[in-house]
């Protein structure tokens, strides 16, 4: 597809964008394709001020646009996987008005939320899993003799995810069910793997497409035609062998459409309506181009897929510019460094190369790097299967996206006593992209697995030792590093990392009130001991924990534990277990954590805020004791 770009409407009037109050009214314009140049040039405004994500969302105009002409929406429903590309979804289904304030506090999500919109009907964040909710809908539409149409809206990159097929696998014989394959050749990353491979050759399809349709044509006003036409269809599936070597979504079942030009809305509505009444499953395969429509995203649409806020007019914008202080580049560095002396080192990644801060390894150890595509259950799997060979996988994924792998970390890694570091990237509260992307819950899951040590670093000098001593540890169990989201918070002068799973500051002697944290928030209680009298224990290694500890908070009337996690399964819940079991603590213990509950979008500084956990409402709290 050629670039075009759109003339950027900064005169805030959208003359046919600002009617739209439901899809209903999409049938008032005349001009579509205004329609859409003018969602394109809101799109490219909110995102320039709020950030969000900007190159999927401009990929997918002209196919929103086509749904919500063609279908009887709310009535008829529409999944989309991810939720991420759902801003021009938003802005035509009743939207358009809180549009400018998406992903700001207590604002519209940058997701699909069901309790946001009787739209939107499932609240999205993790990739995959639109075909199976979809399909349940379906289902369910069938057992009540209800009567409205289904679409699952899935990207290639999703299709790398297993539970996509476990979906499309139990769709046959699925009436008025409607997969629409929206390729743009991408995930976060470049797509990997054999199922990249199969839609690139499906893109060739159409020239036996157009060339099936015109013979369809031809017969169909030909007198001889229907003789001909059932002639011709015995032997279809040998016409298609040599146009097409594969047809796996027919083969499941599927009445297969495509590939279709996601930026044309006439075709897409034509072959939209085609499916409307089908008896059985139809999947449209869409061809759409990732950042369409706005020349820097298209010619960056890696850099482009998610970003903070940006200069619209400056043409030289250079999205997600990389801080060199952040804790994935560090790791990214530190692991470089480690594996030029180590050639047992690799590294694996769920579709996500530059954001765990893997591009430099990538480059510098082809053989030993492996992007799996959206497959976290895969990559910890396959990871073990590199540990039995004695090299040593370092799988790096982010905190969130972790809780996919939970029974492979739990029966494929620890069972087996294998040697695995899980770098643990956004770890604790992470911003804006809300309550499917928070970092809370790993401490939680991960501290119910036999056969796992769990380091927190709080500076980026500790993540590199911490990396180097994971790498070098002879034990036969998961070394899993879990570190947050950007850069480091402020560092005590001349502070020096001690190596050992604690670290004692000792302010003052006379005190009776011990403040224990790990992580990013050692900085705030630092921050805090500089205007009120306590004594700090900084965990390092936070799992297990280590029983001389409780020697140490023994001595102490009151003892306060502020912890970036949820409640439910955090250290400080187990450490007031082991409190209680010891009999030997007699004084107050008291913890501060995340409430058991989902964390919506706010800035993330403003999220440590809210719950408590910075410096000052850590001093509120101290003064109160």
């Amino acid at each position: 597809y050629e670039r075009s770009t759109v003339k950027i409407n900064m005169s805030n009037k959208y003359n046919l964008l600002s009617q739209i109050n439901s899809p209903k009214d999409l049938k008032k314009i005349n001009n579509l394709n205004i329609l859409c140049e003018e969602i394109r040039s809101k799109i490219i405004e909110i995102v320039a001020k709020n950030g969000g994500h900007l190159a999927s969302n401009l990929g997918v105009v002209e196919l929103t646009v086509a749904l919500c002409s063609v279908f009887n929406l709310p009535e008829d429903k529409i999944i989309w996987d991810v939720g991420h590309q759902c801003y021009a979804y938003k802005m035509l289904t009743g939207r358009f008005n809180n549009i400018n304030n998406i992903r700001t506090h207590n604002n519209i999500s940058g997701f699909t939320n069901k309790s946001e919109s009787i739209y939107d009907l499932f609240t999205s964040g993790h990739s995959s899993t639109s075909i199976s909710s979809a399909l349940g809908i379906a289902r369910s539409r069938d057992i009540l003799n209800q009567n409205y149409h289904v679409i699952s809206v899935i990207g290639d990159g999703a299709l790398t995810g297993g539970l996509a097929y476990e979906g499309l696998n139990n769709c046959a014989g699925c009436k008025n069910f409607t997969v629409i394959l929206n390729d743009n050749k991408m995930s976060i990353s470049n797509n990997v793997g054999s199922i990249a491979r199969y839609l690139s050759r499906a893109r060739i399809k159409p020239s036996y497409i157009k060339s099936k349709n015109l013979l369809e044509k031809i017969l169909n006003h030909n007198s001889f035609g229907n003789k001909i036409k059932k002639i011709l269809i015995r032997s279809k599936n040998i016409i298609k062998s040599i146009f097409y070597k594969s047809s796996l979504f027919e083969d499941m079942g599927f009445v297969y459409y495509g590939p279709i030009d996601g930026h044309n809305i006439t075709e897409l509505q034509k072959v939209l309506k085609l499916v409307q009444n089908l008896d059985r499953p139809s999947l449209i395969h869409v061809i759409t181009s990732k950042g369409k429509g706005y020349e820097i995203s298209e010619k960056d649409p890696k850099n482009s897929h998610a970003v903070g806020p940006f200069d619209i007019n400056n043409l030289n914008t250079s999205f997600n510019k990389k801080n060199n202080n952040s804790f994935s580049s560090v790791f990214g560095k530190k692991l470089c460094e480690l594996a030029e002396k180590n050639n047992r080192i690799c590294a694996i990644t769920a579709a996500m190369t530059s954001s765990t801060g893997l591009s430099e390894f990538k480059n510098k150890f082809k053989s030993r790097f492996f992007d799996v595509g959206i497959a976290e259950s895969h990559a910890v799997t396959f990871a073990g299967g590199l540990a039995t060979n004695n090299l040593i996988p370092v799988v790096a994924i982010y905190s969130s996206f972790l809780q996919r792998a939970y029974d492979q970390i739990f029966h494929d890694i620890s069972m087996q006593n294998l040697k695995i570091i899980l770098a643990i990237d956004q770890a604790g509260l992470t911003g804006e992209n809300g309550e499917a992307h928070q970092g809370l819950y790993d401490v939680g899951f991960l501290t119910t697995i036999p056969n796992i040590k769990i380091y927190a670093p709080s500076f980026l000098s500790e993540l590199e030792i911490m990396l180097e001593n994971s790498v070098n540890s002879t034990e036969n169990k998961i070394l899993a590093i879990r570190y947050p989201k950007n850069t480091e918070l402020y560092k005590p002068e001349n502070y020096n990392f001690n190596n050992q799973d604690y670290d004692f500051f000792n302010n003052n002697s006379s005190n009776n009130i011990l403040v224990i944290t790990y992580g990013r928030i050692f900085s705030e209680v630092y921050l805090a001991s500089r205007k009120t009298s306590i004594n700090i224990l900084k965990l390092n290694t936070i799992f297990p924990i280590n029983i001389n500890i409780i020697n140490i908070i023994c001595k102490y009337k009151k003892v306060m534990f502020f912890e970036e996690s949820t409640n439910s399964g955090s250290i400080s819940e187990k450490l007031g277990n082991l409190l209680l079991k010891s009999r030997e603590f007699t004084g107050e213990y008291s913890s501060y954590t995340i409430p058991d509950t989902f964390v919506t979008h706010n800035n993330m500084q403003s999220q440590i805020e809210n719950f408590g956990l910075d410096s000052e409402n850590i001093i509120k709290i101290i003064n109160k004791k």
